[in-house]
């Protein structure tokens, strides 16, 4: 097939329209072939870009009012009885805010929205509805008689210190690298632990373990570095080619972890919290370089985008399926657990940010530290 004139190139709403003004037909399969092939991938790359991703939990919401934002969270939490939590948990969703009662029990936790309080959230002020500060600054809700003071952090805040270790972290840091992790039979693949960051520029770290803005309050880690086991690291590079043209790139905040930190978690943290890490007896899948924590930020200012609660919270505003926040912040949610679903990965019941890789049983649990992993002498490959 043979062109008298060049193909010519058009705009139109739907996208580029192609115009052949003369064409001289001289039969040739090889061309032929190719020049439609050419014409039918132009057309398939245009209504792949204008179809919405199949990550995209639905449309965007638009965020709410600055003025509202401190005031989204939990207040109250106080209870006679030592098993019972009552909170009320202020949220916005399509453009109301609301303020339902959350109640925590040992069998799990219930969200009272009988005579829930609803009003517009553009066009009000938190002031109009019982919302307050103390001299201290801390932040108030009102109902009746009643002043509940608020019971979560901001997203903003830096401070993620939520526990007080039960121990001394530098006794359990002692303790744990003189222990040794549980025995396993079974055949289990080589483990072939790849760093992460040097894959992919636009993936960001956030270690938090390797500083002071930890849930502990201390470091843990020596070294702020992210491994995790190939097949994983590349499924997760997927990831964030997917998020890229929606805006979006990775933060990732740990991922492969040795035994001996698991340890030090798990004798740290009070019973009330154990929900929230990994039993040494079992080993953690952190321990397997097969699990990720990780969320989104921007690609336009590199900022962490919003999310119900923050890393490492023990509260119930970390179960990936918490009603409260924003209807945006809820979105961006969503949005990271279907691309990282799309790729094999599988999200914890009790951490939004927590995702296990699908082959994760196929390795053993590793208790190499970070420094070994770097000078070769480790039974993993490092890239």
């Amino acid at each position: 097939m043979q062109l008298g004139n060049p193909l010519a190139v058009m705009n139109c709403k739907s996208g580029p329209l192609f115009l052949a003004a003369h064409v001289e037909f001289r039969f040739s399969p090889t061309k032929t072939l190719s020049l439609v092939g050419a014409i039918l991938l132009q057309f398939a790359s245009i209504a792949l870009a204008q179809s919405p991703s199949p990550i995209l939990p639905g449309p965007k919401p638009r965020d709410i009012p600055a003025r509202w934002k401190p005031w989204i969270g939990e207040y109250g939490g106080v209870h006679p009885h030592p098993s019972l939590t009552i909170a009320h948990v202020v949220f916005e969703r399509d453009e109301y805010i609301w303020i339902w009662e959350r109640i925590s029990r040992p069998d799990g936790v219930h969200y009272d929205h009988e005579g829930a309080e609803k009003f517009r959230v553009r066009g009000s002020s938190p002031e109009a509805h019982g919302f307050s500060t103390d001299r201290s600054g801390a932040r108030q809700l009102l109902q009746g008689d009643v002043v509940d003071d608020k019971i979560t952090p901001d997203f903003g805040a830096r401070a993620q210190i939520l526990i007080t270790p039960v121990r001394p972290v530098l006794e359990l840091r002692a303790e744990a690298l003189a222990a040794s992790p549980p025995h396993e039979d079974g055949t289990f693949r080589k483990p072939e632990l790849v760093e992460f960051a040097p894959l992919d520029a636009t993936v960001h770290l956030d270690i938090r373990y390797a500083t002071a803005n930890d849930f502990l309050g201390t470091p843990v880690y020596s070294q702020a570095r992210a491994f995790l086991q190939r097949p994983a690291a590349e499924a997760l590079l997927r990831v964030q080619q997917k998020l890229k043209p929606l805006g979006y790139g990775l933060l990732i905040h740990d991922a492969y972890r040795p035994w001996y930190v698991t340890k030090i978690f798990w004798e740290a943290t009070p019973p009330e919290g154990k929900i929230f890490v990994a039993d040494p007896a079992q080993g953690s899948r952190h321990n397997r370089g097969c699990a990720v924590d990780l969320t989104l930020y921007d690609l336009t200012n590199g900022k962490p985008v919003e999310m119900p609660g923050t890393y490492d919270e023990m509260s119930p505003r970390s179960f990936p399926d918490y009603p409260g926040g924003t209807s945006l912040q809820r979105w961006h949610r969503d949005l990271l657990r279907r691309a990282m679903e799309s790729e094999g990965f599988t999200v914890y019941e009790a951490e939004w940010w927590h995702f296990d890789y699908k082959d994760w049983k196929e390795y053993p649990i590793l208790n190499v530290s970070f420094e070994k992993l770097n000078s070769g002498h480790a039974p993993t490959q490092v890239h």
